[in-house]
């Protein structure tokens, strides 16, 4: 189905209609309309025009006003101020409106056929190394975009750019050959090996090897060696780095299965899946001088990066020694994503204190010609995890937090709030319940922060039922479910010839902006918007509820009208939920 025009969108036509009526020279002009709660719109445009046209803006707004045919959208346009026009639309429109949208499994929102490609780089960890909290913002935000793009249109390709390459694995490699039965493991119950089993493993190895590398001269050696028969190729040696990757990644889909994430093996394309890339990429930048040698590493200068003695900082692309660092790998994925994805837009779902790295190596493939005016690279950059202290997020002890922990932390607590509510649903329910409860509520503090802000990881006003919150949300869904099932015979059904309340025509008018919301979100990647929206929308239906009786409506139309808004609220709130990656049970 096409998508359902706004009652705003509807609204600046016929504006624009009348513009172009009265003044025939300002047809192109902007009305300038946007929400207002002095009326359901508020039109500024003509403000600007009067001064372009040196006329009385508020006798070119009467004009305006008087050019514009009765119809069934507009209920009054009124001329205020200096030459403002205050819009009212019918109480017809918004339920017409309102019934087009669902009638649409899209609820209305546009799908555009033509859009673009974009490859997004998120949720990265990093071999045989446990998660901790600062991995949780890379994969929530980066999830929602994925699922938010794809819902407008675009087709989406995901990358995993995991850290599966480096010195360390010379010294874990080499540890492993001199003690072959370290990861020789099976479960403790015989069966498969849980991701926890295999972090155990691994880490493990890594304290074992670390201790050894650090103690002993001998072993450092030949852990050194090994680095330089890893980067060669050497057989053994990859098929021994190859078990450290598998056994990470049952590691890694284990906590993102917990995260209710779908990484597929497919999208893992860690900073190994460019090695061969990286000579040539070396190559292209230095003899199109992009790159040039400064004493003997392969760097990229610009004018505006200087370090604190006032001296050019460049990017350095290949180390005097040989050796490739995170540019050469970068650079080499861009020319990847570029030239065989065939990207539009590179999204890098990255944390903020890498903006500079990104900022010049986005500028080198630019001068390199990999990225131009066809194809855009963008950094999505997000701030910090905070304690409720508003220091990073630690341990009393000082260490890191494990993710897996917070994560069964946030679940235990959700599950107690269900738990305490629970009308007739068993332990297997509430343990259900409580885990997409849990996740939903990290999840929803997250992307309900604009992504460049740090924010304070307080688990207690994440599962509380008031304020911003999923569970706020989840049990807005969950009360008109209950009432959609209480409703017996009486069916939602849209009655555009019946008055509405002011509570009705808010949450309507609210409905009705779902599929502009969703274009602002995709297109300035801002997931913090649909949160936002959603809040709002909870918001407005818990007035409407409170204010106007649904199956007690005076009349059967009324039943059937306020149920239909119900409905309605619930389809829009599980759309939006579903796209930030959260659930919404049917009970609570």
């Amino acid at each position: 189905m096409a998508s359902v025009p706004s009652l705003a969108s509807t609204v600046q036509q016929r504006l624009a209609d009348g513009l172009s009526a009265a003044l025939p020279e300002a047809a192109s002009a902007d009305p300038l309309l946007r929400r207002s709660d002095r009326a359901d719109f508020q039109a500024n445009g003509i403000l600007a025009l009067a001064k372009q046209l040196k006329g009385n803006p508020r006798e070119l707004a009467t004009k305006v006003v008087e050019a514009i045919p009765a119809n069934d959208v507009l209920a009054e346009i009124e001329v205020s101020g200096p030459g403002f026009l205050n819009i009212t639309v019918t109480d017809a429109a918004i339920v017409r409106t309102l019934a087009a949208r669902a009638a649409d499994a899209r609820l209305g929102v546009p799908f555009n056929e033509s859009a673009g490609t974009t490859v997004i780089d998120y949720a990265q960890p990093n071999v045989a190394k446990e998660m901790h909290v600062g991995h949780l913002r890379s994969a929530v935000i980066g999830a929602a975009m994925v699922e938010i793009l794809e819902f407008t249109g675009e087709s989406v390709v995901r990358r995993h750019h995991i850290g599966d390459w480096g010195t360390q694995f010379g010294m874990l490699i080499q540890f492993l050959i001199e003690h072959p039965h370290e990861l020789d493991h099976k479960a403790e119950d015989g069966g498969e090996v849980s991701g926890e089993e295999a972090m155990s493993n691994l880490n493990r190895l890594y304290k074992a090897s670390r201790v050894l590398f650090d103690s002993d001269e001998e072993f450092k050696t030949r852990a050194r060696a090994r680095v330089v028969d890893l980067q060669a190729g050497d057989e053994q040696t990859l098929a021994l780095w190859q078990r450290f990757v598998d056994e990470s990644k049952i590691y890694f889909y284990s906590v993102f299965d917990k995260l209710d994430m779908d990484i597929r093996d497919p999208d893992v394309v860690g900073e190994s899946g460019y090695n061969d890339m990286l000579v040539e990429t070396c190559r292209l930048l230095e003899e199109s001088g992009v790159a040039v040698r400064s004493e003997g590493a392969l760097c990229v200068f610009f004018d505006d990066v200087k370090g604190p003695d006032g001296n050019p900082t460049p990017l350095i692309v290949q180390k005097s020694d040989g050796g490739f660092g995170y540019a050469a790998t970068d650079l080499s994925a861009i020319r990847d994503r570029v030239r065989n994805l065939k990207a539009s837009t590179l999204l890098y779902v990255v944390d903020a204190r890498q903006s500079l790295h990104f900022k010049m190596v986005f500028e080198t493939a630019r001068r390199a010609g990999w990225l131009n005016d066809d194809v855009k690279a963008v950094q999505l950059a997000f701030g910090t995890v905070l304690g409720k202290d508003g220091k990073p997020f630690k341990t009393r002890e000082g260490e890191t937090v494990r993710l897996v922990d917070l994560l069964d932390e946030a679940i235990d607590r959700a599950s107690a709030v269900v738990r305490e509510k629970a009308q007739d649903l068993t332990e297997q329910e509430i343990a259900e319940r409580g885990t997409q409860v849990g996740i939903g509520a990290v999840k929803y503090a997250d992307l309900s922060t604009s992504a460049a802000r740090d924010y304070k990881f307080d688990l207690d006003q994440m599962v509380s039922l008031h304020g911003d919150t999923s569970v706020y949300l989840q049990y807005a869904y969950a009360r008109i479910q209950s009432i959609l099932r209480k409703a017996g015979d009486a069916r939602p059904a849209a009655h555009a010839e019946l008055a509405l309340a002011p509570s009705e025509r808010a949450l309507g008018l609210h409905l009705d902006a779902f599929g502009e919301l969703i274009a602002e979100t995709a297109a300035e990647y801002a997931p913090h918007k649909l949160a936002a929206y959603l809040y709002q929308l909870a918001s407005h239906y818990t007035t409407f509820y409170s204010e106007c009786p649904v199956l007690k409506a005076d009349t059967p139309q009324q039943v059937e009208n306020r149920l239909f808004l119900c409905d309605l609220t619930a389809r829009t709130l599980h759309q939006g939920m579903a796209l930030l990656g959260i659930r919404t049970p049917e009970r609570l």
